[in-house]
Order: structure tokens, then sequence, then C-alpha cells
């Protein structure tokens, strides 16, 4: 991930088309014009203190610090009205405020691997897309589109309009995954190593559906259970 630096960098920068993953501001500096330019292109701005600015970079930062995505965001919008066009069962997943870059970068190949249309997440408190999770996706994410949503549960009332069935996996379900039927426009929502998936948006899905656990830990790790998941569906859309 590229870092842009400065006052006037960073505000040439937020005019651009690029996509920025975030905007660092030091806690000791005013910069009401940079804020205004990320708040108007929807960019996650965070107020740090100094010395965490002086960790990214040692170079004269000026109290302002950019991350530029290695990728171009998708609306998803256009991903669901490309895939209803060209005739295909869309398969949409949705990642509640994963932080775990490798994690990611896990799911984002599985994802690819399995046909996954588009990966959603949200614009705060999710994992940034470093060339770490570039490097452990091999390549998936040049492949498969993400989109990021300043709400999650917008974004799934979206998907519901479009006639897509969201399934939320948690270990709250009663259900397990593989007797829910998923054939047909599917969204899957997977939760966050920490809290899994918040409360909001299980009770605003369709189906809850859990993977058994025999053993004595409580659950899988997270790129490991959405394979899981979506391999499940393959394996229905392949019957």
């Amino acid at each position: 991930m590229d870092l842009v630096f400065g006052v006037q960098s960073v505000s040439e920068l937020l005019r651009s088309e690029k996509d920025i993953e975030k905007v660092l501001i030091s806690k000791e500096s005013s910069h009401p014009d940079i804020e205004k330019l990320a708040n108007a292109r929807n960019v996650y701005v965070q107020r740090v203190p100094p010395e965490k600015l002086a960790r990214v970079t040692s170079k004269n930062h000026q109290g302002v610090v950019a991350f530029v995505s290695p990728i171009n965001y998708a609306k998803l919008t256009n991903v669901i009205a490309d895939t209803f066009e060209k005739g295909e069962v869309p398969l949409i997943l949705l990642l509640d405020r994963l932080t775990d870059v490798r994690n990611f970068g896990a799911i984002a190949r599985t994802a690819e691997a399995c046909g996954v249309h588009a990966l959603v997440v949200p614009s705060k408190g999710s994992v940034l897309i470093t060339s770490d999770a570039m490097k452990t996706s091999s390549g998936a994410l040049s492949h498969i589109p993400v989109c990021r949503e300043n709400d999650l549960k917008r974004a799934l009332e979206e998907l519901q309009m479009s006639g897509f069935r969201v399934v939320c996996c948690t270990e709250k379900a009663g259900q397990n995954y593989f007797e829910q039927e998923m054939t047909g426009p599917i969204a899957i929502i997977m939760g966050s190593e920490e809290d899994g998936i918040s409360e909001e948006l299980m009770l605003k899905s369709d189906y809850l559906v859990k993977i058994p656990m025999l053993g004595k830990i409580a659950s899988l790790n997270v790129s490991v259970a959405t394979g899981i998941i979506l391999y499940e569906v393959v394996r229905q859309r392949l019957a």
C-alpha cells in the first residue's frame, strides 16, 4: 500500500480519482479542508496521536498521512446488475468488521475459487487492503471485486430488494449450514475475529446457520469457516 503524506499532497490525492483506504490526522493538527475533502468522498478520517504518524513515516508529514488502496473498489449496485445481466446466479460475501489482513487475503482466495461475485466490507472498522492481503490472496484480489460500503445494513437491504436471501453464519444459529438451501441468489455474512457478526445484521438476515462443532473449541478461524460455507454453496449448485 502506498503512503501519501503532507498537506498539499494529501489534498491533491483527495481531489483525484484514486481509491483511498483512510486518512490519519494528528490530534495536534487542524486540517478542516482535508477533512472536508475526505468527507465528500466518504473516506474514513482517523485522529491519532503524533507518535503514531511518526511510526508510519519518518518524513515530514505535516500531521497528515493517507493510505492509497492497491485496488479499485467496485459499486455493489453495479456488481448486482452486471451479474444478473450475464445470466449468472449471484453469490456475494459480506465481511462484518474483519480486521486480520491474512484472513482477508485467504478469504479472497477461496471466494474467487468458489465464484463469488464480490466481497463487501464496511468503510470503517475493517481491514486495510495491503500488500500482505494481496500476497495472501495469491492474486485473487486482482480478479474479484471488492465493494466498500458506509453501512452494511443498507447494503444488506439493497441485496434483499434485488432478490437475494441473506444467510448469516453464526454459532448462535439453530440450523446447520448444510440444511439451508443456497442455490438461488445468496449473500453470506461472516463476522469479525473478535465478536462475530453484529446483532443488527443478524436481525436483518433471512437465515442463520452454524457449522457444527464436535470438539472442545467454540469456533473456527473465520477464513476456514468461510471456506466451508462457500463450498457448500458450490456443492449445492453443482448437484
